[in-house]
Formats: C-alpha cells, structure tokens, sequence
C-alpha cells in the first residue's frame, strides 16, 4: 500500500510539474484585431487569438450576444483581449460626463467581454477621452483619473486588466505619449490599471524606443502596425522596428501582441506578418 500511494504522489508531482509548464508563456501571442464577423477568418489565418471590440460586443442585443458565446465555444478560438473599449457618446471629460452612464455601461461591457474571456482591455477610445475646446486639459485629466479610480475594482472583479493607450495628437487631444500614460497609470494607483504601447502611435509620436526600459514594470500589451499607411508589417527592412524590438526582447516580453491594421489580403498578408514578428522576437 505504501509502495502504491508513493507511486500515486510521485504521478501527481510530475503530472502538477507538467501543468505548470504548460501554463507558463512560451511564445508571444499574435492577435487580429476586428470585428466580430472576422471570427472565422482570424482563425484560417493563423492567428493565436481574436481582440475583440468592446463597444461592438456591449452593443448586441442579449439574444445575439448569447448567439455570440455559443459560436466562439464552437470555433474554438481565444477572444483574450479587446479594443475599441468606450464609444465616443459616453464622454470621459468635459462638463457634460455623466457618471452614472459611464457606470452601467462599464458594467455591461465588462460582464459581457469577461464571459468570453477577455483578460485584457486596451483603453485608447479617444473620441470618448477626447477634452472639448476650451476646457481645461488639467481638468480632463482629472477626470480620466477619477474615471479609472472607478474602473479599476469594476475590472477587478471581472479579473480584467486595463491597459491604456497613448495615442497621436490627430486622434486624441490628451494623453500622447507613453510618459502621460504612465502618469495616469500612478494617478489611478491600481493593480488592475496597466499600460499598452501602439507601435503606430508610438512611432507617429516619433517617441524613444528606450522608454519602453523605462515603464517595463507596467507594459501589459502591445498593438502593431506598419506606421507607413497603417498597414500589415511585411518585410523587416521596410520600417525601422528593430529597436523597438530589441527593448522588448531586453525586459523579457512575453505577452500579446494585436495587429492592429489594414490587410489587402488577410489569408496571403497574415502568415508572412506572424511570422515576421515571431522572429523578431528571436532576434539576437
């Protein structure tokens, strides 16, 4: 008997020791970011994961969001992140926020994207975040912090994380640059609010690669595009990535990454742009 239970403890310890390396990263994730009619195409094209538009999915009625969860349960394809988080008629500044919209729609969206297991959110939403003519740039940013102060246990109890986005100037009039999202990061204060970085923002914004070194405690996503035209990145030589690149292989990322682009040729353009970006993770 004793020979028996040694031998059952021994299995469970290798079987435990297998499931912990199961779960640990081995790779980045490459995700399609789209809408939901994307679905099966994301999938045929070889994408780890679909992020998924958090407007769109709050914005289904409940017959054609519970329709939803039973088509992704059958095509078997991760929906672990989303986008696109806040419409632009729910303001986040200005005089005219309405906080108990802002509540019951976050209430909704959060509850919604977690059922189809969403972990993360990228928070650009500029339109919503956008600070109107003439009003204090210092109080909107205030009231973004007062916002996240009350996203961040909402997202907590729904074991989401909520990355904002810097984004370029022609987009969103506040938070630009990736040392503004990180200011608003501290502000909020809270293990549930964290920081993306958009490589086409971040390259329109001309910002430093070495930042990323700077804020790599809080980097929790990444969203990529060929900032020339927005498009698929194709051919390593066609844009300057590699130091962008090599800052993310320094601070061992090994998170996602979504393609946030345009593809002529999805089927055609997605294998090359995946395996373009697994090696640049390889990179030496």
């Amino acid at each position: 008997m004793r020979l028996v239970a040694t031998g059952v403890l021994v299995t469970l310890l290798i079987l435990s020791c297998v499931l912990a390396a199961g779960l640990k990263p081995t790779r980045v994730q490459i995700g399609y970011c789209g809408p939901l009619k994307d679905l099966e195409a994301a999938k045929a094209a070889g994408f780890d994961y679909m992020e998924v538009r958090t407007s769109e999915i709050a914005a289904l009625s409940d017959e054609d969001f519970a329709n939803l969860l039973t088509k992704t349960k059958q095509l078997g394809f991760p929906t672990t992140s989303a986008y696109l988080f806040v419409p632009a008629e729910i303001k986040l500044t200005g005089p005219n926020i309405n906080k108990e919209q802002q509540t019951k729609y976050l209430e909704k969206a959060l509850d919604r994207v977690s059922q189809m297991g969403v972990q993360l959110i990228t928070f650009g939403s500029g339109p919503a975040r956008q600070v109107p003519e003439g009003f204090s740039k210092e109080e909107g940013f205030r009231q973004l912090v007062e916002f996240g102060k009350r996203l961040g246990p909402l997202a907590k109890a729904k074991n989401i994380t909520i990355a904002i986005e810097a984004q370029r100037k022609q987009e969103c009039n506040i938070i630009n640059s990736t040392a503004e999202a990180l200011a608003w990061v501290k502000a909020v204060d809270h293990p549930n609010i964290q920081l993306m970085i958009d490589f086409y923002h971040f390259s329109v914004e001309k910002e430093d690669p070495a930042v990323i070194l700077e804020v790599k405690d809080h980097i929790r996503h990444i969203h990529m595009a060929n900032p020339d035209g927005r498009v698929y990145p194709l051919k390593w030589e066609e844009y300057n990535y590699a130091p962008f690149f090599r800052n993310l292989r320094a601070i061992g990322y090994d998170r996602r990454i979504g393609l946030e682009a345009r593809s002529n040729d999805l089927q055609k353009e997605a294998p090359i742009t995946i395996a373009l970006l697994r090696k640049a993770f390889e990179q030496k």
